[in-house]
């Protein structure tokens, strides 16, 4: 049998064990980062140019990855990217997979599970509409039931236009390729689609149609989600981030790096109403 002073030893190792685990289990998100020394980002495969994977080197580009960089250079920390999906990253960063995620539209759904950085970018919702169909100079041209208004539906711009068309006929789609292809075979007049996914799509493939910007002018702003915590240190540390990239000019120039270099869309080629 163990002797009183063994059984007392393990009694009191256990109790540390317990003690450092609720420790951790009650760590601020920003209390994890600065123990660990890693930011963990959420990254997406197949979301140029938010995110783009190599599938021969392995390595990531977009948005988010250089954000992510420039964030943990500011935080003084290394990054670790996470894949996961538009659909998982709510509950990724719900259960601590993740600490950001770049890219997140705020919804009030949304805002009940994680919290969210100040503005990231603004995107410009546009509309992509078939050949023959046009110009298009305002929302209220689309504003019509004999207009067939096409969107991947629960999406930014599913939500957006929603609310600019409430008697246009809408077709709600499972993803932006299918709504895309609605347009281009004349099963749709338009589809409602922010500036930096219209972009890519029309330099890919022009045949789609043609892209508006119809007045007023109506942006979808893009955020950073963030842990929900009553603990403001990451929000406050991104903020600040956030103020001083801007500041300098860096959320424009990575954007226009990442369309130009992964989706082939030149600087110049953004209609005047669109700021970033």
């Amino acid at each position: 049998m163990p002797s009183k002073r063994l059984l007392l030893r393990f009694v009191a190792a256990l109790a540390g064990l317990c003690i450092g685990a609720a420790a951790v289990a009650q760590e601020s998100p920003m209390g994890r980062i600065e123990r660990t020394k890693m930011l963990r980002v959420g990254v997406i495969s197949g979301a140029t140019p938010y995110f783009h994977k190599d599938l021969v080197t392995q390595q990531w580009d977009g948005f988010g990855p250089d954000f992510a960089a420039s964030l943990a250079k500011k935080l003084g920390v290394s990054v670790e990217l996470v894949e996961t999906t538009w659909g998982n990253a709510v509950m990724d960063l719900q259960t601590n997979k993740i600490d950001v995620m770049f890219g997140l539209g705020p919804t009030p759904q949304r805002r009940e599970m994680v919290d969210f950085s100040d503005i990231l970018f603004n995107n410009t919702l546009t509309a992509v509409c078939r050949a023959g169909f046009g110009p298009v100079t305002t929302w209220e041209q689309l504003n019509d039931p004999k207009v067939k208004i096409t969107v991947d539906v629960g999406s930014n711009q599913d939500q957006h236009a929603t609310r600019l068309l409430p008697k246009a006929t809408f077709s709600r789609l499972n993803s932006s390729g299918e709504a895309s292809m609605a347009v281009q075979t004349g099963r749709a007049d338009c589809q409602a689609l922010v500036v930096l996914l219209a972009q890519p799509l029309l330099a890919k493939n022009p045949n789609v149609g043609t892209m508006y910007v119809p007045e007023p002018v109506t942006v979808s702003p893009t955020h950073i989600g963030l842990p929900k915590s009553a603990n403001k240190d990451l929000e406050n540390a991104v903020n600040a981030w956030l103020k001083e990239a801007r500041a300098q000019g860096e959320i424009q120039s990575v954007i226009v790096k990442n369309m130009e270099k992964l989706a082939g869309v030149k600087p110049e080629s953004f209609p005047q109403q669109v700021k970033f």
